[in-house]
């Protein structure tokens, strides 16, 4: 049940003084996008008939089926903590609906609430999600542009005078926490200028909702800080790349499904058949949970981001991790998302492979528990070990060969979603890089 009506938001823009609300939505891509109203448009926007042009929207539709309605959840109403010389500003976010009243296919939210149709109809009443983003922060030029000087020279679980970026961090969780999350923690990460902060978990649309607004509070508090704060995978050569590690679990009424006191680890069958489900369709979603050239750069061994296909409750090198609380926090942690993946299609396809794996009763492999960064190619065969993806190609191919992960895209996500991509990695193939004309100019 929402608990918010139309007559809730007309009351609540008025009692804030705000002037104007951004209609937000997001493309293929997870760009967010907006149509901004003033107040006196919103009566016409709660009655869903603001319409917009889905021709100029990355994977949207093509220019003679454009027009599209933009169709407000209520309950993502937010008043933002900052405003303009104009008034304060709200947002509602958006599902996309076709002229004729239906949902449009290649929505990225509309796919995951399909996802979530699908567990519901298996008997599960929700899918928790709890996302660990991390990014980095950089300086300014004197023009306002990003450079590639760090704000501080910290390390993991550092503080001031070391971390200096500890002031716009703490700023962000205030304001985070102004607009209603439940922030549980915020630290510098492992590499200089870079930095975590983890919220409270969420249902998966709640959750996804919330990612893409993390991100627009991020960049905004970072640039009133003189900072500029990116969600790139690996902005440097060197040192730890950005993840997005995506804590998940299932629910059956009040239950955690995944909980099961009698068992030696205290996973449930379906725990186990949905954590194999994950691992047999790893390589398939890795194009959607890492979709960038450069998310290809932080997915190499000795940065502890995961490129081997595992499980452990133990070590911190495979793909999936079981952390250590049981009972209603009882969840498998999948390592490997980046900060740049489009929240609502990562989590849609992540969940479709672990009902697939429930639906067919996969059987989990053997955890392993050793340091999978200092094994060699034949002990990793030998233990059953298969890599991601080393490169967005290979990422893209994987995915078309994947009808589960291909069904959860939907056949209009999927085809515009893989002609992007290729197009991006064709872009990058071409290129002629600066490593190159180090290593060449001379020699040759």
């Amino acid at each position: 049940m929402s608990k918010y009506t139309r007559e809730d938001i007309m009351r609540l823009a008025q009692e804030e003084d705000v002037r104007y609300i951004r209609l937000q939505f997001t493309d293929l891509m997870g760009v967010i996008k907006n149509v901004e109203i003033p107040l006196s448009q919103l009566p016409k926007a709660l009655d869903n008939k603001m319409m917009f042009d889905g021709s100029s929207i990355e994977g949207f539709v093509r220019i003679e089926e454009s027009d599209m309605y933009l169709v407000p959840d209520l309950d993502t109403w937010v008043v933002f903590p900052w405003g303009n010389e104009h008034g304060k500003i709200a947002r509602l976010i958006c599902d996309i609906f076709n002229p004729d009243g239906t949902p449009f296919e290649g929505d990225p939210r509309y796919i995951l609430k399909r996802a979530l149709k699908e567990a519901e109809e298996m008997g599960f009443s929700a899918f928790n999600v709890g996302p660990e983003p991390e990014f980095f922060l950089f300086k300014l030029d004197e023009k306002g542009e990003p450079t590639l000087d760090l704000n501080d020279q910290g390390g993991y679980f550092d503080f001031a005078p070391l971390d200096s970026g500890e002031n716009c961090r703490r700023d962000i969780v205030l304001t985070l926490e102004k607009m209603g999350y439940e922030v549980e923690a915020s630290h510098h990460e492992v590499a200089p200028g870079q930095h975590e902060i983890d919220f409270k978990y969420a249902n998966a649309l709640q959750a996804a909702d919330q990612i893409l607004t993390f991100k627009l509070v991020v960049k905004t508090i970072a640039q009133k800080h003189g900072l500029h704060a990116t969600f790139m995978p690996k902005p440097l050569y060197g040192v730890a790349g950005s993840g997005m590690h995506a804590n998940q679990s299932l629910f059956r009424g009040n239950q955690n499904a995944f909980y099961d006191e009698t068992d030696e680890m205290g996973l449930s069958q379906t725990a186990k058949h949905y954590l194999a489900g994950i691992l047999n369709h790893a390589r398939g979603f890795t194009a959607i949970t890492n979709p960038l050239v450069n998310s290809y750069k932080r997915l190499v061994p000795g940065y502890e981001a995961p490129c081997y296909v595992a499980w452990s409750a133990k070590n911190r090198s495979p793909l999936i991790r079981i952390p250590a609380s049981r009972g209603m926090g009882t969840r498998i942690e999948v390592r490997s998302p980046d900060p740049a993946t489009n929240p609502y299609l990562a989590l849609a396809v992540m969940l479709k492979a672990g009902l697939d794996g429930i639906k067919n009763k996969v059987e989990v492999p053997p955890a392993i528990d050793r340091n999978i960064y200092v094994m060699n190619e034949q002990e990793r065969e030998e233990n059953g070990i298969s890599n991601l993806p080393a490169t967005l190609k290979e990422a893209i191919e994987c995915l078309k060969s994947d009808p589960v992960i291909c069904e959860a895209l939907g056949e209009h996500a999927l085809l515009h979603f893989i002609e992007a991509k290729e197009i991006e990695w064709d872009m990058f193939r071409t290129r002629v890089h600066a490593w190159e004309r180090e290593q060449y100019m001379s020699t040759y």
